[in-house]
């Protein structure tokens, strides 16, 4: 097996991982009554998207989220062990999340938060009139 293959392998074993299973689908209830967001493969895990724009995504290890925001050094600065980037975000506005160590409040805060910084002002209305 080639190396490629053997990532590829290696990602779809910790999407079949008990922990792996379940916060995603921590996540998906979390984003549930979110007007226009999708599922798609990012990187062959699960990205989530608000139109055309991705705004989270399992990384992986199947043990860290990558999270769009803007406010990204508030997050890190209040918990930095939870909260936290590579030198690969660095110049992006997203940020990781362990979510081993992640106060499911504060994940469910941090995606709707994500999903409203890249969500169209029609899906945001949509959102706030329900």
């Amino acid at each position: 097996m080639n190396k490629r293959h053997q990532w590829r392998f290696n990602v779809a074993q910790k999407l079949r991982e008990p922990d792996t299973v379940i916060y995603l689908e921590f996540v998906r209830k979390a984003l549930a009554g979110l007007p226009g967001v999708t599922e798609k493969p990012c990187y062959g895990t699960p990205g989530f998207y608000a139109g055309k724009k991705l705004f989270c995504r399992l990384r992986e290890d199947g043990k860290t989220f990558v999270v769009y925001n803007p406010e990204r050094d508030r997050w890190m600065d209040r918990k930095p062990d939870t909260f936290f980037i590579t030198d690969h975000y660095l110049n992006t506005d997203y940020m990781l999340v362990d979510l081993e160590s992640v106060v499911p409040e504060e994940l469910a805060e941090l995606l709707v938060k994500a999903w409203r910084s890249r969500a169209t002002k029609k899906l945001i209305t949509e959102y706030e009139n329900n």
